[in-house]
């Protein structure tokens, strides 16, 4: 990269540079070796959400931003909409960074629909934690499905009375 201007600082500024392996159009980070995020800047929607947590947070590859469900009213969902039926097979879910938010495990399970209304379990219910000292990353592994939207279902969580995610990622594999 080289800069040679920034009309809203007198230096180069750079959020996030990745590169990926000739044509693996990585999508986001973590990918590589052909993989993509199909969720990355996704329609996203919830059954609800609070203050400024909206779901759009989790697909904008941003982990300082994320949705929060509305709290202590369990169960509570969030979907991507992939814009197409397409073939996945792991899901990546992030928490901010920060040590501020301490560890804790959201109970949860995966979905998906090819027309947004009649869902199919990918993946049952389980607890999946979270921790500060290793990222505040889950991944969920399974056989191939392929839906257009994805969605998580939430029914507790230890750290905060709502789901939280940061980064809902869908991987191609």
């Amino acid at each position: 990269m080289s800069f040679t201007a920034n009309t809203g600082w007198r230096a180069g500024q750079v959020s996030e540079f990745e590169i990926f392996p000739g044509g693996a159009g990585g999508g986001g980070g973590g990918g590589g070796g052909g993989s993509t995020n199909l969720a990355l800047n996704q329609l996203t929607s919830a059954s609800g959400y609070t203050q400024t947590y909206v779901p759009g947070n989790a697909t904008d590859s941003n982990t300082s931003t994320y949705w929060e469900s509305t709290n202590s009213a369990f169960p509570q969902w969030l979907q991507v909409d992939l814009g197409a039926a397409k073939s996945f097979s792991r899901i990546v879910l992030d928490l901010p960074p920060s040590s501020s938010w301490s560890t804790r495990t959201q109970t949860l399970s995966v979905q998906g629909s090819t027309d947004g209304s009649s869902f199919s379990t990918i993946v049952g219910s389980a607890g999946y934690t979270f921790n500060p000292s290793t990222g505040n990353t889950v991944t969920i592994t399974f056989p191939s499905a392929s839906y257009r939207y994805v969605r998580l279902n939430f029914t507790a969580n230890t750290g905060w009375p709502a789901g939280q995610v940061s980064e809902f990622q869908v991987w191609t594999s």
